[in-house]
């Protein structure tokens, strides 16, 4: 599997965004992740708008939004406008899911649905035909720095049967407290790692060092199937 690894920009320093996309990208990133978080859904404020047109400037590799949103249905138009190459609605937000993600790729943008770690698998089974990624949450949203919550190890595996039991061809991501470890564990099952504090916003090492370490540990986890535990 050609794992990619996605930086999460509520990680960055917005104060010398350049430089960091810059590094970011230099690193290896193949796509930046932006979350949208309105105060209600999540219990938290961040980004918005504003924030993606300064990146759409800067960025050489393409980026997404994460609608953490109760209402996400009002903006898909203003995200698509902002050249969002994947759109990532909760499933648990919009009242009519499926009439949502088809709005997302009629804006030809790739729809994205995040799922969150209370939420059981079976909820999206009825709505995989208008899903382009899947995005397993293995914290609750809202906060960076949150401990991994163990049980979506097996909750992506069972994803990933589950999208083969329906033929489809939608990718898998992960997105919370994703560590060397993780990588290792899921390499054969996800297709793109979400990067926060845990894995690649390192204090003791650069951009490029962090990065290394996780992309040798997918390398190992293709070759090592071995479960991992906690």
């Amino acid at each position: 599997m050609n794992n990619t690894f996605c930086p999460s920009l509520m990680c960055v320093d917005f104060s010398r965004l350049a430089e960091e996309l810059a590094e970011l990208e230099a690193a290896g990133a193949a796509m930046f992740h932006i979350d949208i978080m309105d105060g209600h859904f999540v219990p938290n404020l961040a980004l918005g708008p504003e924030d993606i047109k300064a990146v759409a400037k800067l960025a050489k590799i393409p980026y997404d939004a994460h609608l953490m949103m109760s209402n996400p249905d009002a903006y898909i138009d203003k995200f698509a406008d902002l050249g969002c190459n994947i759109i990532y609605v909760h499933a648990e937000a919009p009242t009519h899911l499926h009439r949502t993600l088809s709005n997302i790729r009629q804006r030809g943008v790739k729809a994205g649905v995040a799922i969150n770690p209370g939420t059981p698998l079976s909820y999206l089974s009825e709505v995989l035909d208008v899903v382009d990624v899947v995005l397993v949450m293995s914290v609750n949203p809202g906060f960076a720095g949150q401990p991994f919550i163990h049980n979506a190890i097996d909750k992506t595996r069972r994803l990933r049967q589950m999208l083969g039991e329906h033929h489809s061809a939608a990718k898998i991501a992960i997105d919370g407290a994703i560590s060397p470890d993780i990588v290792k564990a899921l390499a054969a099952d996800v297709d793109m790692f979400i990067l926060g504090t845990a894995g690649l916003f390192r204090k003791e090492m650069d951009y490029q060092q962090a990065m290394q370490i996780l992309q040798e540990q997918a390398r190992l986890g293709e070759q090592n199937t071995e479960q991992y535990t906690a």
